[in-house]
């Protein structure tokens, strides 16, 4: 099955809006064996929405459409759908009364505007929105087995409305499409690729790289007869990397960085806790994020300045002669963040965001610092790249990245 998906809304072509839609639907056909081989964003214009859908049906199986099923008139997918397919639009009184009570309910008129959207067709049959007011439309293309399916575009009314309605109704191919991602920190996409040579250059099993901002993610794809046979492909293919990344990865899938460092916590029975500077926040944000973290991630400080570190203990004295971004400032965060939090391990980092201190100290510039439970402080220098956010989150997960390997080693 050869899938498209048309983003509709002048705001994404503005750029006001990203199109999060857009790549959540990308995944959903990936991990069900769907292809796409391409993505249209058209704005709030009938003659260019419905060229779009016309393209579309011509060399696809499954049309996606997101956005434009407002009441407004400026909301034109269902015309431009309409004008695809040849048909009239007729008035689903059943669905116009469920529109009707859903205003009564809530003491607001009825805007005579929002008739459209009670709109069906003879191909065109109306799909159920639990949490909003616009319908989609399941379109079955006259004369053809191809399908549009048009969604509204709030990313909580579609996804409720894609997993509920949608996938229910679609007849997805019976081939077997398999896939595996290797989570990696530690390591760069370049240095990676090095590493699994020509391993990328296979065709069925692929491998592909993917610079994420919490490292470089390695995908095993394989597509068969059926997943056991995708499956069995695959599994040379996966052995390859793990060897050949043997110590960077640290998960699979969906695990994140952060929930493998608790998981490694409560194997251990021990505690972290956290004092950053350069990161503002990042590491403790995402430590607290996993479920039930509060049990082993005693909690987090952020020590920006000069003064706050010195507040909070470190001796000015180690400040005024090493700098506050320096590897002798950051050990001694470290064993703060481990006594003062009264945890087993002790994580912190400094660094700088951006060329404030010039050649002495240039941007990207990284000390990330480890206390461990025997009262070794342990440290290292890093360079991280890209504009003031990104530095800051890659050195979040640079550290965490660290403590990872240091946990680790001490298995």
């Amino acid at each position: 099955m050869l899938a498209e998906i048309i983003s509709v809304g002048t705001e994404l072509l503005m750029g006001e809006i990203v199109d999060s839609n857009a790549a959540y639907l990308a995944q959903e056909l990936k991990n069900r064996g769907v292809f796409m081989h391409w993505k249209t964003t058209v704005g709030d214009n009938l003659e260019r929405i419905q060229e779009a859908i016309a393209r579309a049906i011509t060399r696809s199986d499954l049309i996606i459409l997101g956005g434009g099923l407002g009441p407004t008139d400026d909301d034109l997918t269902r015309e431009g759908i309409l004008a695809c397919i040849n048909e009239k639009a007729v008035i689903d009184e059943t669905y116009l009364a469920k529109l009707r009570s859903w205003f009564e309910a809530r003491g607001r008129s009825f805007p005579e505007q929002n008739i459209k959207q009670a709109w069906v067709s003879k191909s065109a049959e109306a799909i159920a929105n639990p949490v909003g007011t616009a319908p989609g439309w399941f379109v079955r293309v006259p004369n053809t087995k191809k399908v549009i399916v048009a969604m509204p575009g709030p990313p909580r009314e579609m996804k409720r409305m894609w997993a509920e309605q949608v996938l229910p109704r679609l007849e997805l191919p019976q081939s077997g499409f398999y896939f595996k991602t290797f989570r990696t920190v530690g390591i760069g996409e370049s240095h990676l690729a090095e590493r699994l040579g020509e391993l990328t250059q296979l065709e069925n099993p692929s491998i592909g790289t993917y610079a994420r901002r919490d490292g470089v993610h390695v995908r095993v794809a394989a597509s068969a007869s059926t997943l056991e046979a995708a499956t069995t492909l695959a599994q040379s293919s996966e052995d390859a990397v793990q060897e050949k990344l043997r110590g960077f990865i640290y998960g699979t899938d969906e695990q994140t960085l952060p929930e493998i460092i608790l998981e490694q916590l409560r194997y251990k029975n021990q505690t972290l806790g956290v004092i950053e500077s350069i990161s503002g926040g990042i590491i403790a944000d995402e430590l607290s994020n996993p479920k039930g973290s509060s049990d082993r991630f005693q909690g987090g400080t952020i020590a920006y300045s000069s003064q706050a570190k010195i507040q909070l203990g470190v001796n000015p004295e180690m400040i005024s002669q090493h700098g506050a971004i320096s590897a002798e400032t950051s050990k001694a965060l470290a064993s703060l963040a481990r006594s003062s939090f009264a945890a087993d391990w002790g994580l912190a980092c400094t660094g700088a965001a951006d060329n404030t201190f010039g050649d002495s100290m240039p941007a990207g510039t990284l000390f990330v610092a480890i206390a461990t439970p025997n009262g070794e402080i342990l440290e290292q220098q890093l360079v991280v790249a890209g504009d003031r956010r990104s530095m800051k989150e890659r050195a979040a997960f640079s550290a965490l990245g660290m403590l990872w390997r240091t946990m680790n080693k001490d298995n």
